[in-house]
């Protein structure tokens, strides 16, 4: 069967291309508080695009408190605030209770964004999804940490909704879980649940790694074919299957 070519880029998605881009860069903590954004001229040439268009980004992404220009230095990523409530991170003595609700919001939410990234994804997100699971595979092979890789893959996916509101929702959950988890030097159960949340099985499980790897694919498979079906049902296989995993380890615990 022979793949669709992705649908053909308008000047007008040129800005939201760099957006998502960068802002999934900064969501997935490849770009960290304080650090610099590269600069114009190699902006353009990562996109393609012209100083208009980085501009455009930039003021974009400004408005969006992701990052500040300093005028003759360049423009920096700023700290993200996380408001209180759901997105907030949990308390410990909750923390269990609300990995499994944001798991269950996870499934709505990011199955929709798997079914709507099949239809509008580019080359370039596919290439960003694509890097995310080879880094997985290496560090879960290697015994570090799979947890951003994981998070990227996601936030690639969103972002390749073309519709921000998607990022930015698992933006806030995710600064949630990320910031839980480095706080614990240790596998504890907290640990574990913040891995859970991103659809990840427990770090200390290699075999659940697998597992969720192969799920990973299944979802990039058809959102590379731009079988929209077909991904939307494999993201709902992947954090339905997580969360049952991070369920059985509790019930176990």
């Amino acid at each position: 069967m022979t793949t669709p070519s992705p649908k053909p880029l308008t000047s007008k998605s040129q800005p939201q291309r760099v957006v998502d881009s960068l802002q999934a860069r900064i969501l997935a903590g490849e770009l960290k508080p304080g650090d610099r954004i590269p600069p114009e001229p190699l902006l353009m040439q990562e996109f393609s695009v012209s100083r208009t268009v980085v501009r455009e980004a930039m003021s974009s992404l400004q408005a969006s408190g992701f990052v500040k220009t300093r005028h003759g230095i360049g423009t920096f990523v700023l700290e993200r605030a996380v408001n209180g409530g759901l997105l907030s991170a949990p308390p410990p003595e909750l923390h269990v209770k609300q990995t499994l609700a944001m798991l269950e919001l996870r499934i709505s939410l990011e199955s929709e964004a798997a079914n709507l990234a099949a239809l509008r994804r580019t080359e370039a997100h596919l290439a960003v999804m694509r890097d995310a699971l080879q880094n997985y595979r290496a560090n879960w092979q290697a015994g570090k940490s799979t947890v951003e890789d994981d998070y990227r893959f996601h936030a690639e996916i969103a972002a390749a909704t073309d519709n921000q509101y998607f990022l930015e929702v698992l933006g806030n959950l995710g600064n949630a879980t990320l910031r839980s988890h480095s706080h614990e030097g240790t596998e504890t159960a907290k640990s574990h649940a913040a891995a859970g949340q991103f659809g990840e099985a427990l770090p200390i499980l290699s075999d659940g790694k697998e597992i969720a790897q192969r799920e990973h694919e299944a979802i990039f498979d058809a959102i590379a074919r731009q079988d929209a079906a077909s991904a939307k049902a494999a993201m709902f296989m992947h954090l339905s299957n997580s969360r049952e995993r991070l369920r059985r380890k509790i019930e176990a615990a």
